[in-house]
């Protein structure tokens, strides 16, 4: 008995030695915080910036996160499509810090922004005059009026693409790739978890995507209109039909005419759904859908109104799928 105990206190005091010598990781948003939690689990703890119910679209940084920032010996983002908000600091802070840009992670699908039928063109704004806002904040997605510095800054710094990729499951494989083989090359002492996690990780995604296509197999094929056009690689993996979105980006609300515009097109796709966000006016959803049969519903597509960790990729993506899914069969 002695034996297993001095045995059972060596490996505590091992376990709370790797998590002590684990590296300090800081990530940006919510979905890729999930991935790193999965891949640091039994190591070490990342903290999150955009915590709540933030947007990076619209997210401004706090002396708490500059701080976290500093301080960091990794840090895990997107990239400046995504967190402009982020990018300033992450080269006045994060100098001793190695920088992991995730939308550069090798093996991911790509999808350009659209600009055709339904969904609001990049080249002009709602109403028709005056290009320099609509123009800068829909080519960058993550343009944050309240980061500081000219749009210029941001401007097609990795090409028009659109940024929200984890919500193809494949692609989130390919950033838990590229977290696992950061962290095993700064902290060689914990690769081996870093690759158990992985694996363990890798089969979470696998079983979420075959339920997720299960649950929205019935209702796929029905048309919907989306708050803004976040959604694509979803979509292209699951075969969706997303007809249009009300804006393309979500911190630049749309005029009259364009409001009026989307209402138009709604009755003539008789889409069944249009779908909010909860970090933006759903006021605007109401009078999008007024006048014409199609039902509103949520979307989540950044994980705003859930609880930060290694579980919320899953919760995410089941939401978006649940919702869907309840909306379009009129449940």
């Amino acid at each position: 008995m002695k034996a297993r105990a001095l045995l059972l206190a060596s490996s505590m005091l091992l376990s709370a030695s790797a998590a002590a010598a684990a590296p300090e990781v800081v990530v940006s948003i919510k979905p890729i915080h999930s991935l790193a939690a999965s891949i640091m689990k039994g190591v070490g703890e990342p903290k999150l910036i955009v915590e709540g119910a933030a947007s990076p679209h619209t997210f401004t940084m706090k002396p708490s996160n500059a701080r976290a920032v500093e301080g960091a010996d990794m840090v895990f983002w997107m990239g400046p499509g995504m967190e402009a908000f982020l990018k300033k600091p992450l080269e006045a802070l994060a100098s001793d810090a190695t920088v992991v840009e995730l939308d550069d992670a090798e093996g991911l699908t790509k999808l350009p922004f659209r600009e055709a039928g339904a969904f609001e063109a990049h080249e002009h704004d709602d109403e028709g005059h005056g290009h320099d806002h609509e123009e800068t904040a829909e080519d960058d997605p993550g343009h944050d009026d309240h980061a500081g510095g000219p749009a210029e800054d941001h401007h097609h710094d990795h090409g028009e693409f659109d940024t929200h990729l984890w919500l193809d499951p494949m692609n989130a494989k390919a950033m838990a790739a590229a977290i696992e083989k950061a962290l095993a090359e700064a902290d060689p002492e914990n690769a081996e978890a870093y690759a158990a996690n992985l694996v363990s990780l890798n089969g979470r995604i696998d079983a979420l995507d075959k339920e997720i296509a299960e649950t929205i197999a019935p209702v796929k094929d029905k048309p919907l209109v989306v708050f803004h056009d976040a959604y694509q690689y979803f979509e292209n993996h699951y075969g969706v039909r997303v007809v249009g979105s009300v804006t393309v980006s979500p911190e630049v609300m749309p005029g009259a005419e364009r409001v009026q515009e989307i209402r138009r097109k709604v009755q003539e796709l008789d889409a069944a759904c249009v779908f909010a966000e909860p970090q933006f006016e759903p006021k605007l959803i109401q009078v999008v859908t007024e006048g014409t049969d199609a039902r509103s519903g949520t979307l989540d597509p950044e994980g705003a109104t859930l609880t930060e960790g290694s579980d919320l990729y899953f919760d995410l993506m089941r939401s978006i799928a649940t919702n869907l899914k309840a909306c379009l069969s009129g449940a």
